[in-house]
């Protein structure tokens, strides 16, 4: 007995690696998905898709990824267990950005060449509403009340703020040249939204409908017509916006109290949209021209590595580890 207490104590214990975050990455060009471990940055897989996936959304239960797949005017649904693309939704023409409520019901997307926003019951596609917004709908954001949706139009230059429980548009908000994205603040407070063209980004007042703000940008060595700010997304604890810039190669860190840009980081080309890891440690860039994925330390605000992914990558959501 003495002996066989002794070989099971000496007997290695193994231990579970942990399992990393998920990213999925939508490439324009190449029409597919690239899946990779946050740990490794290697693919885990790279999914077919239809044509010209754009706009990525997760659902809040991390099951489904939903892509907007512009020339084929439909959603591709990705289990996020299987990797694969398990059904699709039909939403009007050309979608390019889209949002889903919290509790994973509803789906509005934005449908560029119609000047509608689609609403979508989640569950199974079937169509709720159109809502007619300005032309070429592109930004699309739920506040975290789920009462109202931010939606931009880029060709007339406007934010459209739309009841959920309605569908009825409560204001339309002028802003500057080609309006991009529309990110509301993790307190519901203000939406931002970035003009492209125009070079600007807006912060508008979710109860009054108002600008209270509007930021510009200025990088040394860069020309202007270069600064054209896409994608925005919030530090996990709300106090840093940061903002890709487009053709100027960077992103724009902002203090949300001041409005003030503390920091530029150089990544790769073309930025369009970016994804922060769950424990806020990570940001990642998806940079159009590269072809690749930038890493940056949201604590040293410097960019580690970039990976390679598909052709003209736009879009990237997060799976959390399980």
């Amino acid at each position: 007995m003495m002996r066989r207490l002794l070989a099971l104590l000496v007997v290695p214990l193994t231990i579970a690696p942990a399992m990393a975050d998920t990213l999925f990455i939508s490439n324009e060009k190449d029409n597919t998905v690239t899946v990779l471990d946050s740990e490794t940055l290697k693919p885990i897989k790279t999914i077919p898709t239809g044509k010209r996936p754009r706009g990525l959304a997760i659902s809040p239960d991390f099951k489904e990824v939903m892509v907007c797949v512009g020339d084929d005017d439909r959603l591709d649904v990705i289990d996020t267990e299987k990797l694969e693309v398990v059904r699709t939704m039909g939403t009007g023409p050309d979608p390019e950005l889209l949002d889903i409520d919290h509790k994973g019901e509803k789906v509005y997307v934005a449908n560029e060449d119609d000047g509608y926003v689609t609403v979508l019951e989640r569950a199974n596609g079937k169509v709720l509403a159109e809502i007619e917004v300005g032309v070429e709908p592109e930004g699309m954001s739920v506040s975290p009340d789920d009462k109202i949706v931010a939606a931009t139009s880029e060709a007339t230059s406007m934010a459209h703020i739309i009841d959920t429980s309605t569908y009825e548009v409560l204001a339309n908000i002028l802003v500057d040249t080609r309006p991009r994205v529309a990110t509301f603040t993790h307190d519901g407070k203000h939406v931002w939204v970035s003009a492209e063209i125009g070079g600007t980004v807006a912060v508008i007042d979710a109860a009054t409908y108002k600008i209270v703000k509007k930021m510009h940008f200025h990088i040394d060595g860069v020309r202007p017509e270069l600064i054209q700010p896409m994608g925005i997304i919030f530090s996990k604890d709300g106090k840093q916006a940061f903002v890709a810039i487009g053709r100027a190669n960077r992103i724009a860190v902002i203090d949300t109290a001041t409005y003030e840009t503390t920091n530029y980081i150089l990544v790769g080309q073309r930025p369009w949209h970016m994804a922060l890891s769950p424990d806020g440690s990570k940001l990642y860039s998806a940079n159009g021209l590269t072809n690749d994925l930038t890493v940056i330390d949201t604590a040293t605000l410097k960019a580690e590595k970039s990976v390679p992914v598909g052709r003209l990558p736009w879009g990237v959501v997060i799976k959390p580890k399980s």
